[in-house]
């Protein structure tokens, strides 16, 4: 059987892989040059199932409130007449009624922590180094009141099966001596010693590489234009470089165009609930005498992730939609190193960061969607958000068994199944 899978991001490619795997011919089309360039390239490195406590919750509603007209502020939106985001935000709404801040919460753990297993599994098979860690995600606080809501959060978490422990400063401290200086800010943490870290771009290069060793077709360079159908089915895809259109074809298709993906289906009357949240980055290369991070962190307050990467830093995070605006915003990109000299005063930059945005394709509920579409020959992946990266091999292994005709491992709602 043949399969087209569309995007060649981290959860794209993936795809591909365990495809392959399961005894498909699969092609992979993305319009970049390479594997990884896009929502990839650059995002916070963390392989975080302890990350697994939805946007939409409770206590979001009145950060937002708080947040409105800060250009600075970890969640902004850019108001305008877009019947978009109108709906996302609407469901987004519904969503943060605490039964449904439960049930989405277990579907994201049951995900990312089935990834995780599949992510290692895959790393020990093929040898592949991207920068990883595996020394656990401590989350840290600077509020009271973030951090008492975090405890309970820990709580459902350890429910559902994830080792996420409530720590106090001290403990903090002594996981990552590299925030000493900030003890004055922090109020205490939780540690997630089974989460990792590491390059998602170099990951994704590194397992296209091993795909194509593996039979699968790369098709770079092509612009996606639209999707043929025919008797309710999808006929092909056309696509476009500069010399002019193509149009491929294959028994099945799997959407992984991430913020893309709602834009192909639409004339197809498919209505996906994914919305771009643009995600900043800042990398600085690190000089041999930084006092920086090598436990990856989180900083709730402010939505920021910290990674070690070799010898940078990846300082990533907060979320603006602003449709599929990919400009940069120096204000923004400010606040992630105000930030990071807060925590870590003697980082000591070798170099100026990198600076990058990219697209993170957001659902109300962060639960990814996973399984068939509407239309019986085309499958999704998509929509993973904040966690592409940490869901990428599961969600990918998960929907090759599903194509294959076989019971998806994790406990988690499929889409068409």
């Amino acid at each position: 059987m043949k399969v087209l899978v569309l995007g060649a991001g981290v959860v794209g490619t993936a795809s591909a892989w365990y495809l392959a795997r399961a005894g498909f011919a699969v092609t992979v089309v993305d319009r970049q040059p390479g594997a990884g360039l896009e929502t990839s390239f650059a995002n916070g490195g963390q392989i975080s199932v302890s990350h697994a406590e939805p946007w939409a919750n409770p206590h979001v509603l009145p950060k937002a409130l708080r947040w409105l007209g800060r250009e600075d502020a970890p969640l902004l939106f850019r108001w305008r007449l877009d019947p978009a985001l109108l709906r996302w935000s609407l469901s987004f709404l519904r969503e943060c009624l605490p039964g449904r801040t439960r049930a989405n919460m277990r579907s994201i753990v049951a995900m990312a922590l089935y990834s995780r297993t599949r992510l290692q599994a895959l790393r020990r098979e093929l040898a592949l180094d991207y920068d990883q860690l595996q020394r656990g995600i401590l989350h840290v606080y600077t509020d009271a009141g973030e951090y008492a809501r975090a405890v309970e959060a820990a709580r459902v978490m350890n429910d559902y099966g994830l080792d996420r422990s409530s720590v106090d400063v001290d403990r903090c401290i002594a996981i990552e001596p590299a925030l000493a200086a900030a003890r004055p800010l922090l109020v205490g943490g939780d540690f997630t010693p089974s989460d990792e870290s590491g390059d998602a771009h170099k990951f994704t290069r590194c397992l296209a590489a091993r795909c194509s060793e593996a039979g699968v077709t790369f098709r770079y360079g092509k612009t996606i234009e639209k999707m043929a159908t025919a008797g309710g089915r999808i006929a092909g895809v056309v696509v476009k470089d500069e010399h002019g259109d193509e149009t491929l074809t294959a028994d099945a298709y799997v959407l992984a165009l991430g913020s893309y993906s709602p834009l192909l289906v639409k004339p197809l009357g498919i209505r996906l609930p994914v919305y771009p949240a643009k995600g900043y980055s800042a990398t600085l290369p690190l000089a041999a005498d930084s006092v920086a991070p090598t436990v990856s962190l989180t900083d709730d307050g402010h939505k920021l992730v910290f990674s070690r990467l070799g010898d940078r830093l990846r300082i990533a995070g907060t979320a603006e939609f602003n449709g599929y605006n990919l400009e940069l915003n120096a204000v923004r990109c400010q606040a992630l190193l105000r930030r990071a000299r807060q925590l870590f005063p003697d980082l000591r930059p070798a170099g100026e960061p990198e600076l990058w945005c990219g697209l993170r394709p957001t659902t109300p509920t962060n639960v990814p969607l996973i399984g068939r579409s509407a239309v019986p020959n085309l499958w999704l992946n998509t929509g993973h958000g904040t966690l592409g990266w940490t869901m990428a091999c599961g969600s990918g292994a998960a929907l090759a068994d599903l194509m294959a005709g076989r019971r998806a491992e994790p406990d988690f709602p499929f889409a068409g199944c």
